[in-house]
């Protein structure tokens, strides 16, 4: 059973959460009938440990990092919104087959025996303690020029493959009340 509560009502630990915890960042592609209504396609996850939670333009959002190889990028860069769950100990071998394994190669939901609900044609994880339902406000890629740290880069970056960071106001949160 899930309660929704307001996003400063939050009280885990974000670095916790995001650099201990993960997370997964859940998204579908989507397409609009001639009528209006949503269809709802093909869901895909990954595992994310980078991002935040904060303030920006006066909404609360949160903040991801996806690397230009992930199928899940290619998913958000062409909807609105997507979901962040957060699983609890127990699931950390479904994480990291999450984070090890490419969507397009097919399902990575079924071997990880994980359920997918929607809120307003957004995916999220059932199995989650606490899900953010988010909407993309910006998109920009990560700039090699713009490190000030240039060491960062040299070990993060060695294939220039620079991440894509998402900015996203938080529409939703729900904790698990079980």
């Amino acid at each position: 059973m899930f309660k929704t509560i307001q996003p400063e009502a939050l009280t885990s630990n974000t670095f916790k959460t995001i650099g201990k915890d993960w997370m997964l960042v859940t998204a579908c592609t989507k397409e609009e009938l001639p009528t209006g209504e949503i269809l709802t396609g093909r869901v895909n996850t990954m595992t994310a440990s980078w991002g935040g939670f904060g303030i920006m333009w006066n909404k609360p959002v949160a903040t991801i990092y996806l690397r230009p190889s992930r199928y899940t990028k290619e998913i958000i860069d062409s909807t609105d919104t997507f979901s962040l769950s957060v699983l609890g100990e127990k699931y950390k071998n479904a994480l990291n087959y999450c984070g090890k394994h490419s969507g397009r190669d097919g399902d990575k939901l079924a071997p990880c025996k994980l359920s997918v609900s929607y809120m307003n044609n957004t995916p999220w994880i059932e199995q989650a303690n606490t899900v953010l339902i988010c909407r993309k406000l910006y998109a920009q890629e990560l700039n090699p020029n713009c490190f000030t740290d240039e060491l960062i880069c040299k070990q993060n970056y060695k294939n220039n493959d620079y991440h894509t960071m998402y900015i996203a106001e938080i529409l939703k949160v729900m904790v698990d009340k079980r």
